[in-house]
């Protein structure tokens, strides 16, 4: 377990030569890799495997356990990052192991059964990849910032200094999706914290740029699998 951390507090870029599995007790985790980002709220874990760099932010005040898993056993789990539905046999004995000492019976004992719940846990399919190219970066990085903003890509190419045309090959090329198709997946997964800080629906929709409710549930049904009705009563 790491120290608690407040809203919005950030831990540094870094890696590990052991798999990490990440699970916010309270709060929500957002992980950031090379390959994307994946937020975890209410009732997710985070995988990162052995030397994958990662960086973290918090949404509310939220307190993670922490549990490594050795390079020997992380081949049982996805290559690339990943975040998992947890059942709750699944968080029950996640939870337990940190109260065992590192290496005894019961502790082998218990990753084992986080092991084999993991590879029968759904994952979420919602990655959201993340640029190279400095010039798609500056948008991104201010819708980001803004995942209500309205900005046409134009509007947007005009405030960082590059044209439509080329931001739009770029968001094809490199993240392999149109802007309209990232910015509805950015906040969809803001909608995800939103939903599992208990906003309502509506409210969610409004807040995050969606023209009306209706609209926002067609866009998070279809990329999540559940209307974010559902998801709100669930988390």
């Amino acid at each position: 377990m790491c120290e608690p951390l407040a809203h919005g507090d950030d831990v540094p870029a870094h890696a590990h030569d052991f798999g990490q599995l990440r699970y916010a007790a309270s709060g929500a985790l957002v992980t950031t890799t090379r390959a994307g980002t994946w937020v975890a709220p209410a009732n997710r874990i985070t995988w990162v495997p052995p030397f994958h760099v990662h960086s973290s932010r918090a949404h509310g005040a939220t307190v993670v356990r922490l549990l490594g898993v050795p390079a020997a056993e992380s081949g049982r789990l996805p290559s690339v990052p990943s975040v998992f539905v947890a059942s709750p046999l699944l968080r029950e004995a996640y939870l337990a192991t940190a109260t065992e000492p590192d290496g005894s019976p019961r502790a082998r004992l218990l990753l084992e059964v986080v092991l084999s719940e993991l590879a029968r846990a759904p994952r979420e399919p919602l990655r959201l990849p993340e640029p190279g190219d400095a010039r798609l970066k500056a948008v991104t990085d201010l819708l980001h910032a803004d995942p209500a903003c309205p900005a046409t890509l134009a509007r947007l190419g005009r405030r960082t200094g590059t044209s439509e045309r080329t931001l739009s090959r770029l968001f094809g090329r490199e993240l392999s999706m149109s802007f309209p198709q990232w910015r509805t997946l950015l906040r969809v997964q803001r909608a995800l914290l939103e939903l599992g800080d208990g906003t309502s629906v509506t409210d969610t929709a409004t807040r995050l740029g969606w023209a009306n409710p209706a609209s926002f549930i067609d866009a998070f049904t279809a990329l999540v699998g559940q209307t974010p009705g559902r998801y709100r009563a669930t988390g």
